[in-house]
C-alpha cells in the first residue's frame, strides 16, 4: 500500500497571528511541508525495504528532538532575518542574523525558541524560565492503526508562537538525578495558546 503524502493546510493558519522578526505564515507552512516531505521520502524508502516507518522506530523524546532540529533548520532557510544559533545547545534556537558574533550565543534574547510536543495545547518542558519568543509545534503520530502499513503520516495539529516571560512559568520538582525544568503555568499556557498560528 503506497504511503500518503501529508500537506500543510493553508486554510488552517491564523491570518491575524502577530509574528516577530519579519516571520511570515508562509515560512512556517513551508517548514512544516519540508518535514512532511522528508518523512514521506524516508518512509517510502524504508517501507520498500520491508522496514518500519521512521515514525514507528524513534522513541518519543528522540522524535521530538529530530522534529525541533528540522523545523529550526527549515525556518532559518525560509526566514528573511532569522538564522540557526551556531552555539551548540544555545538559546534561542533561531537568532536574528548579525545580532550576535558569528550568529552564536549561549543565552540570547533576540530570536525564537522552537519546541515540539505531542501534548495537545502546547504544554512543554523547558530548561529554564526566561523572557522569550517561544514557538511550539504540536504533532500527532498514528501508533494504533493495524496493519501498520495503513497508518496515517505524522501530522502537525497545532502551532503556537508567542512571547512569554519568566513570571509565566512554574518550576518543576527535580529528583536526585533529574534535570531542573520549567513549564508554563495555567495563565502562561493560556497566554501562549491565545497566540495560535495553526490549528487543525
Amino acid at each position: 500500500m503506497p504511503l500518503f503524502r501529508n500537506t500543510a493546510s493553508s486554510e488552517k493558519f491564523n491570518a491575524n497571528a502577530v509574528l516577530p522578526y519579519e516571520l511570515r505564515l508562509k515560512d512556517i507552512e513551508m517548514a512544516m511541508q519540508d518535514v512532511y516531505d522528508f518523512f514521506y521520502d524516508v518512509n517510502s524508502f524504508l517501507v520498500k525495504k520491508g522496514m518500519q516507518r521512521l515514525d514507528d522506530m524513534l522513541r518519543p523524546a528522540i522524535m521530538s528532538g529530530v522534529l525541533s532540529d528540522m523545523l529550526t533548520a527549515s525556518l532559518a532557510r525560509h526566514s528573511r532575518v532569522l538564522v540557526e544559533n551556531q552555539y551548540f545547545n544555545g538559546h534561542p534556537d533561531l537568532v536574528v542574523r548579525g545580532c550576535y558574533a558569528d550568529n552564536a550565543v549561549r543565552a540570547g534574547t533576540d530570536g525564537i525558541e522552537i519546541k515540539t510536543t505531542r501534548k495537545t495545547g502546547g504544554a512543554v518542558d523547558t530548561h529554564g524560565a526566561r523572557d522569550q519568543w517561544m514557538c511550539v509545534f504540536v504533532y500527532d503520530i498514528d501508533t494504533e492503526t493495524e496493519p501498520a502499513s495503513e497508518r496515517l503520516p505524522m501530522s502537525f495539529t497545532e502551532v503556537y508562537l508567542g512571547h512569554v516571560a519568566v513570571g509565566d512559568f512554574r518550576r518543576n520538582p527535580r529528583g536526585e538525578l533529574g534535570t531542573r525544568t520549567a513549564t508554563l503555568h495555567r495563565e502562561g499556557i493560556q497566554k501562549l495558546r491565545s497566540a495560535w498560528v495553526y490549528r487543525l
